[in-house]
């Protein structure tokens, strides 16, 4: 409830934080000299009272945006539980050994690592 709360008014405050900075006058006049050029310091929004409003409103507009965002951020991050690598759920089994010349495990055959009988190894050959 406190999320989508949150984050309704970090959306309403980045529309009126990108608003407020569009108004500001930069080098080239801003949209806030688009009142009729030379005759919008003497509006509403023109002279220094309109900087110093909007300057007040961006810092503040901007310094609300970045708390919101952070606490956003903790909320989201606390909201999920850690996922581990080991997958807790399955159930833990005991590897059966395999051991050769059992029955049930691939059992190698009995000759293959010795040498045949007539050879063993010398050179009986007598030359």
């Amino acid at each position: 409830m406190a999320y989508g709360i949150l984050l309704a008014f970090l959306i309403l405050d980045g529309l009126f934080l990108s608003v407020v900075i569009l108004l500001q006058s930069g080098k080239g006049g801003g949209l806030a000299a688009m009142g009729g050029g030379a005759a919008a310091t003497d509006g509403v929004m023109g002279g220094r009272q309109a900087t110093t409003m909007l300057t007040r409103a961006t810092w503040t507009s901007g310094t609300l945006f970045m708390v919101v965002a952070l606490v956003l951020s903790i909320m989201s991050s606390n909201a999920q539980a850690p996922n581990s690598v080991i997958r807790p759920d399955l159930p833990a089994t005991n590897p059966t050994p395999v051991l050769p010349g059992v029955d049930g495990g691939a059992a190698a055959p009995a000759d293959a690592g010795t040498a045949p009988a007539g050879d063993a190894g010398g050179d009986t050959g007598g030359n």
